[in-house]
């Protein structure tokens, strides 16, 4: 048997292997090659997860919130689902063809961060239109936190006014105190001072010791983490029902911000946290001192590290 094994080129152990075929099966079929498939596979995903993930996503959508495999497997794990991994999710999506296809999206590896080491250290406050019924057009001022991502404040109001970024300022400190910078873009109603005016917002919050600093014209991606809550505001009042007055928008953008805070976890935050667990996780930046005597507002205010592109 030695001298036949080593002539055909087999081991022993196969050999013995076909031999036991061929008695159980013929030796017509110990000559058909076998597939190397595992008869069992214990991590084999079975269809009915399968088919609980796609419906987590379906629902997810459906709701306005964040569906991708990340998205998808945390909402599973707070279900008490077995959750796959988050590369199986991907594939998943892929076979049931309800994953979108980015092919130009850029690896996360690629991305450059830039986070303000505590709550309250920096806030970004920028201004998205948005319709009511009958085509009226509106804006929603949104006041987030650099740190924790907290949605500070939200205001909506009929128009980008000077007056509705001042509001939607003081109701943040009311909410969360005074920040020690505010990050807005050069627009006549948040910081006029490259055009050589002193905006209602910035004099008010100088006035308070808040250092206003501003992105470099033409260059959106300093306010980048603002940018991505506009996309996250937008994808969840389009599953909403369209809002009559500025009233019933403000209502449905008051539960949008409860929703981001408390029950959402943040992929762009350790851990996927959500913004209140991070911003309970960091004691908060010291407020500012007011300065002494006559203020005098700050007519070229500085700039911040550039922000990577928005993600999807």
């Amino acid at each position: 048997m030695t001298t036949f094994c080593a002539e055909h080129g087999v081991s022993r152990k196969t050999f013995y292997a076909i031999r036991a075929r061929a008695r159980a099966e013929g030796q017509a079929a110990a000559l058909e090659p076998r597939s190397r498939r595992p008869v069992r596979s214990p991590t084999r995903i079975g269809e009915d997860v399968k088919d609980q993930a796609v419906q987590v996503r379906a629902a997810l959508e459906r709701s306005g919130l964040d569906h991708g495999p990340v998205s998808v497997h945390d909402k599973m794990v707070s279900m008490g689902l077995a959750a796959p991994s988050v590369a199986s999710l991907a594939r998943i999506f892929r076979e049931r063809g309800v994953a979108r296809v980015e092919p130009r999206k850029r690896p996360r590896a690629a991305w450059r961060r830039f986070v303000y080491p505590a709550p309250n250290a920096c806030w970004q406050l920028d201004a998205t239109e948005w319709v009511l019924t009958a085509g009226r057009r509106c804006v929603v001022f949104q006041l987030q936190d650099d740190h924790s991502r907290v949605a500070v404040a939200s205001l909506v109001a009929s128009g980008e006014t000077a007056e509705a970024a001042l509001a939607v300022f003081k109701k943040g400190v009311a909410a969360r105190g005074v920040p020690q910078r505010l990050l807005t873009d050069n627009g006549s109603a948040l910081n006029p001072s490259r055009r050589g005016r002193v905006g209602r917002l910035t004099a008010y919050a100088q006035s308070l010791g808040v250092e206003t600093i501003t992105g470099k014209p033409g260059r959106p991606t300093t306010q980048g983490k603002n940018e991505r809550f506009h996309q996250t505001l937008f994808r969840w009042l389009g599953r909403q029902p369209l809002a009559s007055t500025l009233a019933g928008l403000q209502a449905q953008v008051d539960a949008f911000d409860q929703i981001y805070n408390d029950q959402r976890p943040h992929q762009g935050l350790p851990g996927r946290a959500t913004p209140q667990q991070a911003w309970d996780a960091t004691p908060v930046a010291d407020a500012p001192r007011p300065p002494p005597g006559p203020h005098r507002p700050r007519s070229h205010p500085a700039t911040t590290p550039a922000e990577p592109p928005p993600r999807g």
